[in-house]
């Protein structure tokens, strides 16, 4: 299949205005040098999709480490956007509305999208609350989870949205089972071109995603996901995500590898500690384990905000919805957590605040 980078659809609009491939290129030098600083890698993006190289220079989030960049092919790009766009039956001349920032793969592939189905595509600067800067309604958009916490009142000015970037908690999807809006939770990563499976959250929230045609998934001895997409990936993408494989195309995510925890030799999951503890806590935290000279690592809870740690952890020991095991032996408060720029919350960086 010849590649179609080149390819911006007749029907494309950017901020209302149609644009040849000409006039694009000089938008995108005007962004670079007069834009707001939003703005600016948006200009780079446009005159990097148009230039005659047949892949962009990425960067993974960071949310597990270092950020590092990534060669993606132009067409597996527009693979992923045509896929999206036919699941979501996205048409050409559709409305649809880029709030997350262009420095990462989220950002990029709603341009691409728009550019190869032909949507017609407002930019705002992003924010927490997306409607304070439009007022308008939407067939597509896609946020990040404390986007939708931000702007859930408005949110069916939306047909049709993506979460991703980060966990939806229970309590945002119990929030959201009245709306109107389709939303689905996003499952994937800067190396499959954004997501390779969804969940629909509402009305009827499940833990199960599904993924898309073409997309096959197994796991590894550590139960850890595999996923061959070749229409975003020419090779297979490995892991650190523990699944439960519910069928050939399905499954439910259960936590990282990369952030088990050994205490005393029986190994805790936090995200699954986390999803228990939602109800419960009110303020963004997380589980992680520090190192013990009895259990090898101890199994603490770090909250963000000024909730006393101690009658916290006495309201969860007297909730009894945790296993024995799963108890907190200490709960840190810091004032504020470690995130990316895009809002990923990076655990070990602030795990290293604490004063153990």
């Amino acid at each position: 299949m010849p590649s179609q980078h080149y390819h911006i659809h007749k029907d494309f609009r950017y901020n209302g205005v149609s644009f040849n491939t000409s006039d694009l290129v000089e938008i995108g030098y005007s962004l670079i040098k007069e834009g707001d600083a939003y703005e600016q890698p948006i200009g780079e993006f446009i005159l990097d999709w148009l230039s005659p190289e047949t892949t962009i220079k990425v960067h993974t989030s960071g949310s597990t480490g270092n950020p590092k960049p990534i060669a993606i092919k132009k067409q597996h790009m527009v693979n992923s956007a045509l896929t999206t766009g036919a699941f979501l039956g996205l048409k050409n001349k559709n409305t649809a509305l880029l709030c997350l920032p262009v420095n990462y793969i989220a950002g990029k592939m709603m341009l691409v999208r728009a550019m190869v189905i032909g949507l017609h595509l407002d930019i705002i600067q992003p924010q927490l609350n997306v409607f304070s800067a439009t007022k308008k309604s939407y067939d597509f958009c896609a946020m990040t989870p404390p986007q939708l916490e931000a702007s859930q009142t408005e949110i069916d000015k939306i047909s049709k949205l993506l979460v991703g970037g980060g966990m939806v908690s229970e309590s945002l999807k119990r929030s959201c089972a009245a709306n109107k809006a389709w939303i689905y939770e996003t499952y994937g990563m800067t190396e499959t071109v954004t997501h390779i499976a969804l969940k629909r959250i509402n009305p009827n929230p499940t833990n199960v995603f599904k993924c898309f045609p073409k997309v096959t998934i197994t796991t590894d001895e550590r139960d850890c996901l595999i996923i061959q997409a070749p229409h975003v990936s020419d090779v297979s993408v490995l892991t650190n995500d523990v699944v439960q494989l519910v069928s050939k195309s399905e499954f439910q995510w259960v936590g990282r590898y990369d952030n088990i925890i050994n205490s005393g030799g029986v190994k805790l999951s936090p995200e699954h500690i986390e999803h228990k503890l939602l109800p419960l806590i009110a303020v963004p935290f997380f589980i992680a384990g520090v190192a013990d000279p009895v259990l090898g690592e101890k199994l603490v809870l770090i909250i963000e905000g000024s909730v006393p740690p101690q009658k916290l952890l006495e309201k969860i020991k007297k909730a009894a919805m945790l296993d024995k095991f799963e108890v907190p032996k200490k709960v840190y408060a810091l004032p504020q957590f470690v995130r990316t720029s895009n809002g990923k919350l990076q655990r070990s960086k602030t795990l290293s605040l604490i004063s153990k």
